[in-house]
């Protein structure tokens, strides 16, 4: 269990001294300002990639040489800090039935549906395990399949695992419906935007919902959400966000594969994509051509079924 700790209990060793403060280190690890996970990955600096009059955060036991950087010399690969118990807590509202904390998620916890969540769930952890993957996104054919429902319920379900970790991001970017699915507050947090360019640090942007469960979600439509998911700087920021959070899934709530090109531009970032058909407006058509898109980018782990017929469903 991780229990959190505040940023002004931290008792972790800075360096003060003179010849300390020379230490200089690559702009992509996290630091500190004012001993609180604050400051942003990218520097309003005229060296943008180095950090001057700076003290670096490392895991426990690491040393690291006050030696300072060199442009000939390659620096030491560094564990980054473990972030995980620093992210702000928010618990989801009582008008949900996804995350535990309502009866409606109590009551949903006994139905056929919350049984066919952990079957997949279950699938799903194997799979990405067999092949050492971390990054699934969820999407589907056009709008109104309900990728969000399906996405949110599986992560849920993935972190019901005991010392397990999840993080379910919103990057449906264009029409976000994270928050409200889980009843949450996107506004509590800096926003999607600024995080993946990399102004904003992991420990402001992402929240945990519990120990095993961590959302980022967006408050504000994206416009440009397809040139955001281009940018280079947001593989950087997912990177950095994957190696101080450890987690051993990474769910991306995705935009509809058909209606605009950002799942298509997000591809290359995926270990696998779980597409999402409705029964009752996706067609043979919609399934061909999404898999004529995933085709050479990355793996079709399957196709889920929502909102199909009650007749239709074989029961065991």
């Amino acid at each position: 269990m991780y229990k959190t700790r505040k940023s002004d209990q931290m008792k972790d060793t800075f360096a003060s001294s003179a010849a300390e403060r020379g230490l200089q280190a690559r702009s992509d690890l996290m630091l500190p300002e004012h001993r609180s996970f604050t400051r942003p990955r990218r520097f309003s600096t005229e060296q943008n990639d180095r950090i001057t009059d700076a003290e670096m955060v490392m895991d426990e036991g690491i040393a690291v040489s006050s030696t300072p950087f060199r442009d000939d010399v390659d620096l030491p690969a560094v564990a980054p800090r473990d972030l995980w118990p620093l992210l702000h807590e928010q618990e989801p509202g009582k008008d949900q039935h996804i995350l535990e904390g309502s009866q409606a998620a109590e009551d949903f916890r006994t139905t056929d549906v919350s049984r066919a969540f952990d079957l997949l769930r279950t699938r799903l952890r194997q799979t990405v395990k067999q092949h050492g993957w971390v990054n699934i996104g969820v999407a589907s054919p056009t709008a109104g399949c309900g990728n969000t429902f399906i996405a949110a319920n599986l992560a849920a379900s993935l972190a019901r695992v005991p010392s397990s970790r999840t993080v379910l991001m919103d990057f449906n970017m264009r029409t976000p419906g994270l928050a409200k699915a889980l009843d949450m507050d996107a506004s509590q947090t800096d926003n999607l935007r600024d995080f993946l360019a990399g102004d904003v640090a992991i420990s402001d942007y992402i929240l945990r919902v519990s120990d095993t469960l961590a959302v980022g979600l967006v408050a504000t439509a994206q416009p440009d959400a397809s040139e955001i998911l281009q940018d280079p700087a947001t593989a950087a920021s997912l990177t950095e966000m994957r190696a101080s959070l450890r987690p051993e899934i990474v769910l991306y709530d995705l935009p509809p594969l058909l209606s605009h090109d950002d799942a298509a531009a997000f591809l290359p970032q995926l270990d696998g994509v779980l597409l999402v058909s409705d029964g009752t407006q996706t067609m043979a058509k919609h399934i061909a051509e999404c898999e004529r898109i995933l085709d050479g980018q990355v793996p079709l782990l399957g196709v889920i079924l929502n909102r199909a017929r009650a007749s239709s469903i074989e029961r065991f």
